[in-house]
């Protein structure tokens, strides 16, 4: 990063970033407070913030073309992690809770599939932006190609991430390619086709869950049955066993004694299994109340704000950098909808952070990544601003 670049300083995002951390480290001292947990979860999370500021640092040193170009490498390499995971002995690689998705590390552990969402996301990106380059003017067939494209991206990583086997996650890859598909400007004749597709296929897949439950646990195996359990509870939660609901009852039990302004720092009363990963909302609306439960709200509007405005208008500039900011604009709304809404009972309950606020390693370093990739996108809209202008 030149001199001169490095005046230009994102301000607005330094300050969204600022009141996440701060927020994070509020919400994860609180959770660790519980009886259940005898670990200093807060000193961690500082540290994985640490590290990602000197990850957003480093990235202020590429600039769009340099991660054009490297975006297959990324991509590649992020896959093959995938691919190492699966084979890796289980001394390096050790299931939790059934599912092989971390490398256990002395120390640490890392979650491949959370730093390929970033290089799927770039690579896409990349591949849009030169598809364009080469049909201008599109057509169906055209449209039809790039549409062939994007599948093939995605699905390797995905098809990697399920034998973990990691639905969540999974579909989290899902629905950013559906977004990025959207944003890429696909004809809207091929894109309605394979809605309706999607949405006849789960309609009837979800059927046969809750009316068969007991031959889809047979078809996806033992390994599996509970995340057919999870969809039934999720679909029809007063047919199940108390325990089955006991998640979703705890998470409700502290959002709502929250009530309008919590009880305060320090002063939580209701255990919810994973409180400072997956159920850290229940814990924001239970020391904080509606009102602080609405401000986090209001924060992440804020910045899938600022990421929508500064991709339509880097669009002109750099279609690759306008493609990157939507790219993490949607990893960042499914994550916010689904925390959130398994947290207020409409989803069913993964293992999907609340990006930003969660603790976790693996999930702060990804994001600050991202927000690394996205700062470098803000620069470079101001140097061309200022060029333009002056």
């Amino acid at each position: 990063m030149s001199k001169k670049q490095s005046f230009y300083i994102q301000n607005d995002l330094i300050t969204l970033f600022i009141l996440f951390a701060a927020v994070s480290l509020l919400a994860v001292y609180n959770a660790q407070q519980l009886e259940q947990y005898n670990q200093n979860f807060v000193l961690k999370q500082i540290i994985w913030f640490t590290v990602g500021i000197g990850i957003v640092a480093a990235l202020q040193y590429f600039d769009l073309d340099q991660m054009y170009k490297a975006s297959v490498y990324v991509y590649i390499f992020g896959v093959l992690l995938l691919a190492v995971l699966l084979v890796s002995p289980v001394s390096i690689a050790e299931p939790v809770n059934g599912a092989k998705s971390w490398f256990t590390l002395p120390g640490f552990s890392l979650q491949p599939a959370e730093f390929t969402k970033m290089s799927t996301v770039l690579y896409i990106a990349a591949i849009i932006n030169r598809h364009k380059e080469k049909f201008v003017v599109s057509t169906i067939k055209s449209d039809l190609l790039l549409l062939i494209k994007i599948l093939a991206i995605t699905a390797l990583p995905v098809a990697l991430i399920m034998r973990q086997p990691d639905f969540g996650t999974s579909m989290v890859y899902l629905f950013v390619c559906g977004m990025l598909i959207i944003l890429s400007g696909v004809s809207w004749k091929i894109i309605g086709t394979l809605v309706a597709s999607i949405s006849a296929f789960g309609g009837a897949v979800l059927a046969f869950i809750v009316r068969f439950p007991d031959i889809a646990k047979e078809m996806v195996g033992s390994g599996n049955a509970y995340q057919i359990d999870r969809i039934l509870t999720w679909f029809n939660p007063e047919q199940q066993a108390p325990d089955a609901t006991f998640n979703f009852d705890r998470a409700h039990m502290a959002l709502g004694s929250g009530q309008l302004f919590g009880k305060g720092m320090g002063s939580l009363q209701v255990a919810t299994p994973e409180a400072q990963t997956d159920f850290i909302f229940s814990v924001i609306g239970e020391s904080f109340g509606f009102i602080g439960s609405a401000l986090v709200i209001f924060l992440y509007f804020m910045l899938l704000y600022k990421l929508v405005t500064l991709g339509l208008n880097m669009y002109k500039h750099s279609p690759f950098g306008s493609y990157l900011c939507f790219g993490f604009m949607s990893i960042l709304l499914i994550h916010v909808f689904q925390n959130v809404g398994m947290n207020l009972g409409i989803m069913p309950i993964t293992g999907i952070p609340l990006l930003l606020i969660s603790y976790g390693g693996s999930s702060v370093l990804s994001t600050m990544i991202g927000l690394g990739l996205i700062y470098r996108v803000a620069v470079e809209h101001s140097i061309q601003n200022d060029y333009l202008f002056k």
